[in-house]
């Protein structure tokens, strides 16, 4: 199965210690609509990649998110693309290419969506957006519910509070040349210049949702065979394609 290449990538590779606190070696910017083109293809837009310790100390939760942000209205009817392939991508071997894969798709819109959870499996062709891995279906089930399997894997699909934290309407003032030209965000931008954030800042993302695609699972699934030795370390990101 294959998509045409309207790809966007979240650059942001996180090297994790394995049964330790996620640590940040390198990480690119929180990326919300931050050029036209991107604000009017709200649904491939990723926002952040989280990686954190898991529920138990061998365990991994893998963060997406996507389409912030949705206000309480439209959360109301909002939902996964059926035409987008949604990946979290992972590297074992510190070459920056994945070893592992997590692929999501999804059937029907609204609230009765469907997801479908592929891998994480090698992927068969490295490096593409654009390819469903040839497996079965991990995980399907309804969004906004919590799917498990037997062999520890956890996943949730669906609309959450965007966590990322941006005085938006001050970061215009001192970035003028970023504000959209075109759709809603136009309207809080630019201003009068400014040279640095105020203190306090002003949350302009409370009470705006993104949709999350959120995984729990054992991280020996995400290393190479043998475990990767006594301190093995990973690298995520993800991508969206139609």
């Amino acid at each position: 199965m294959r998509r045409k290449a309207s790809i966007l990538t979240a650059g942001l590779a996180l090297m994790v210690i394995a049964g330790t606190a996620a640590i940040v070696k390198y990480a690119a910017a929180s990326d919300h609509q931050d050029t036209p083109e991107v604000e009017l293809s709200q649904f491939l837009d990723i926002n952040d990649v989280f990686v954190f310790p898991g529920s138990t100390p061998d365990r991994l939760t893998l963060v997406l998110t996507t389409a912030s942000p949705l206000t309480p209205a439209k959360s109301v009817t909002a939902s996964f693309d059926p035409d987008i392939l949604y990946q979290i991508k992972i590297d074992n071997t510190g070459d920056a290419v994945e070893d592992r894969v997590l692929q999501f798709t999804f059937e029907g819109t609204g609230p009765n969506q469907v997801v479908h959870m592929r891998g994480p499996v090698a992927p068969a062709l490295t490096g593409t957006a654009t390819r469903v891995v040839d497996a079965p279906p991990t995980l399907s089930g309804s969004v906004n519910t919590v799917l498990n399997t037997a062999s520890g894997i956890q996943l949730y699909a669906g609309l959450r509070d965007d966590p990322f934290f941006i005085d938006l309407e001050q970061f215009f003032k001192i970035i003028p040349d970023r504000a959209p030209v075109t759709g809603p965000l136009s309207k809080i931008g630019p201003k009068p210049e400014a040279t640095a954030f105020r203190s306090p800042g002003i949350d302009f993302l409370r009470g705006f949702n993104a949709l999350a695609i959120v995984v729990e699972l054992p991280e020996s699934m995400l290393l190479p065979p043998g475990g990767g030795g006594a301190d093995p370390q990973i690298g995520v990101w993800a991508t969206t394609s139609r």
